[in-house]
């Protein structure tokens, strides 16, 4: 069985797969992760089912480094880390692929093995990243702006009189009070924005229809307020780092 670790800035997800089938999965907080022993103590849980790999792709260098440490106390297994030198296939054309995030990698990879190209991938997390793979498997760029939850959570500290809100509830036309003011604002405004940038990117991978996947904790959500959106695919970065694990086959 193969574990599956997503270290993201806001949550830690981790999927258990018996060959590709994903069969349990949890997510934590990861600002709760302070230690290697906060880390054992969530990944317990998975112990007993029998692990023989781990992955791991992660944009929290503190993090990664301890959930590695874990992983091997656990289950006696070195884990793969997802870089940019792994043998994915996937021919990233920007001008400094280091900087490409690990998350975006096994999105990029899994995303065209699943949807072919050309492929705009949208993922809602804490930031909100935009990939474009061309219909040959180039990875050419793509754009990052502050997920909801972040703009959510900078109203909140920067205005005095804004707090936190939950983002679920009814979204009417025109805000009537604050609470459903700052929920359109934040949802619509969002969508907007993330539907601007991919008209923007669109052109740039070729006339032929691209598909448009988005990921992510609100994908559901956003997807039907973007109309450019083809599907949604909630696990696809859990899904990916098992189709890497597992050899590209």
């Amino acid at each position: 069985m193969i574990l599956a670790i997503d270290i993201g800035n806001t949550n830690m997800a981790v999927g258990l797969f018996d060959g590709f089938n994903l069969f349990r999965k949890k997510s934590f907080r990861t600002d709760s992760l302070v230690d290697e022993n906060a880390v054992l103590k969530v990944l317990k849980g998975f112990r007993s089912a029998g692990v023989d790999g781990v992955i791991i792709a992660s944009v929290v260098p503190r993090l990664s480094r301890v959930v590695a440490r874990a992983v091997s106390v656990l289950y006696g297994v070195t884990p793969l880390k997802v870089t940019r030198r792994m043998n994915t296939g996937l021919r990233i054309k920007i001008d400094n692929p280091a900087e490409l995030g690990a998350d975006r990698i096994v999105n990029a990879v899994y995303g065209f093995h699943v949807y072919g190209g050309p492929l705009l991938l949208i993922d809602f997390g804490t930031a909100t990243t935009l990939c474009a793979v061309t219909a040959c498997g180039d990875y050419i760029g793509g754009a990052i702006m502050p997920g909801i939850e972040l703009s959510a959570d900078a109203l909140a500290q920067k205005a005095a009189r804004l707090n936190r809100i939950s983002l679920e509830g009814p979204l009417p036309d025109i805000g009537k009070n604050t609470v459903e003011s700052m929920r359109l604002g934040l949802i619509e405004g969002h969508a907007g924005a993330v539907l601007h940038v991919a008209k923007r990117i669109l052109p740039h991978l070729g006339r032929k229809k691209s598909t448009v996947v988005a990921t992510g904790g609100l994908a559901s959500v956003m997807a039907e307020r973007i109309p450019v959106i083809d599907t949604v695919d909630q696990d696809l970065t859990l899904k990916g780092l098992c189709y890497l694990a597992q050899g590209y086959d």
